[in-house]
């Protein structure tokens, strides 16, 4: 909708304008955060509902919905007496990003009767490819003369590594990482194209395959850059009654081309500078991401995804914590930046890291939120704060210190172990940073069953805990604001998955 994209484009321009961790020796203690009352349930309250409210239409990233978001965040931060530190002296650092998706003419069929891609057969990614082979059924890995040149057909087994109970999404993350597995496995075959045939539990998923793998993939826009492609052979998931029309010997046939688009999307940035002559070139970054996953598929009735607590409750609580700054300012600035695009593979975080509006040497550490309004609520998660995650023992120091004195949260420290099984260290907007060496921390409450469903709603947050852990980041970068030594990044550390 061309009009509409150059309405919230034109309004963006015209609002441009206006717990057991390793002790080290520790730095004198800093004064006390003094502005920790000014962040209030009733501010927090007011943002978050506004923020994941159905008009947002869940902020999804690369549309009109997360620019018309990012207008909302900038107008807020304005509001709270944060700077512009964008690009051009806006709060807006455009980049754009390319989606790559099966086009609409493409095909598939068994034994000349067609089957509706997205319905009857899912790809588990985008590719560009022509088949016309005879199907050979096979059991387990197969064998190798069997499935040269030809459409294996085998029943999806489960993954190894099976994704725990508990959270949403099962489901879906089982069906791909079967999926994934046993394709891997028989590409070595030399298969034409491989169809999986799927258990009770992918089929359950079929539904979410059908809206997520349909989108395609997306990746920044750079000069140079080649789009991304599937490895190999086009890999497919069907229904289990699809099994009878997949005998061995038909013809199976697939006509599967490519098409892709460029969109806008946008990083939020806003800065109070700091108060010493010295040190106010220096920044703290507090991050968050500002999208979501938008319109889905409907669950009890609702297709809104809102995304509360993914990640409106981080966006609200760099508003809190900018009003704090406003207030009673730091030595060192500090930095806010509300990520686009992160649901799309940390795309604003990687843009940003890699093109900074400030010199990126003057960026002493990165706090980073993701989902901080959830579960007990005398519980939390200080990721990166254990190695091999841990880059920067001073600043860790620094978080537990503020829990310490100020919120007093217990910390789980499990899902920072390279062994859990989520890999949640990976998942969120602090990563790039760490990549390009820059000290950094993410603060979460961690998943729960709402988790990327229309019912992660506004009403669902625990609003006391959304302030305590608001206090939390303040707290700590407030600390990191005033040391009389920026934190360093350890000797040695090296990021490995």
């Amino acid at each position: 909708m061309p009009h509409t994209r150059s309405i919230a484009l034109a309004a963006m321009l015209a609002l441009a304008a206006g717990t057991a961790v390793a002790q080290t020796p520790r730095a004198a203690p800093s004064v006390a955060p003094p502005a920790l009352g000014a962040i209030t349930r009733e501010e927090l309250r007011r943002d978050l509902f506004a923020m994941s409210s159905d008009s947002m239409r869940g902020r999804e990233g690369a549309t009109q919905d997360e620019l018309r978001a990012s207008v909302w965040v900038a107008e807020r931060a304005r509001q709270a007496g944060m700077l512009p530190a964008g690009d051009d002296g806006t709060y807006f650092q455009f980049f754009s990003l390319r989606r790559i998706r099966q086009t609409a003419a493409s095909t598939v069929a068994v034994g000349g009767a067609p089957l509706a891609l997205w319905e009857d057969a899912v790809l588990l990614s985008p590719v560009s490819a022509r088949v016309d082979a005879p199907i050979a059924r096979v059991e387990g890995a197969g064998g190798a003369g069997a499935m040269e040149g030809r459409v294996v057909v085998a029943r999806l087994r489960a993954p190894t590594r099976i994704p725990p109970r508990g959270v949403s999404l099962w489901e879906w993350r089982y069906a791909l990482g079967a999926m994934r597995e046993q394709s891997t496995a028989l590409r070595a075959g030399n298969p034409a194209a491989i169809v999986l045939v799927a258990d009770t539990v992918a089929a359950a998923a079929f539904g979410r395959m059908q809206h997520w793998q349909r989108e395609g993939l997306y990746r920044l826009d750079e000069p140079g850059a080649a789009a991304p492609r599937a490895a190999g052979p086009p890999v497919f998931l069907v229904h289990p009654e699809m099994m009878e029309r997949l005998a061995d010997g038909a013809r199976f046939t697939a006509d599967l081309g490519l098409e892709s688009f460029v969109y806008p999307s946008v990083n939020v940035v806003a800065r109070v500078a700091g108060t010493d002559p010295r040190l106010r070139g220096e920044h703290v970054l507090f991050s968050a991401h500002q999208d979501h996953d938008g319109i889905g598929e409907p669950v009890n009735g609702d297709s809104i995804w809102n995304g509360a607590d993914d990640n409106a409750t981080v966006s609200v609580a760099l508003l809190a914590i900018g009003r704090a700054f406003a207030r009673r300012p730091g030595r060192r600035s500090a930095l806010f930046v509300w990520h686009g695009a992160e649901e799309r593979g940390l795309l604003g975080s990687r843009w940003y890291s890699a093109h900074p509006t400030v010199p990126r040497e003057s960026l002493v550490a990165v706090l980073n939120g993701d989902m901080i309004g959830r579960n007990h609520p005398d519980s939390a998660a200080l990721l990166g704060s254990i190695p091999p995650h841990r880059n920067s023992t001073a600043l860790v120091q620094m978080a537990l210190d503020a829990n310490r004195r100020h919120t007093r949260f217990l910390l789980d420290n499990s899902w920072d172990d390279p062994a859990h099984p989520e890999g949640w260290y990976f998942r969120s907007d602090h990563l790039p940073y760490a990549r390009a060496g820059i000290p950094a921390i993410f603060f979460t409450t961690l998943l729960h069953p709402d988790y990327h469903t229309p019912e992660d709603e506004p009403e669902r947050i625990d609003i006391a805990k959304l302030t305590r852990m608001t206090q939390w980041m303040y707290a700590t970068g407030w600390a990191v604001a005033n040391a009389a030594q920026r934190p360093r990044v350890d000797p040695g550390f090296k990021l490995e998955r």
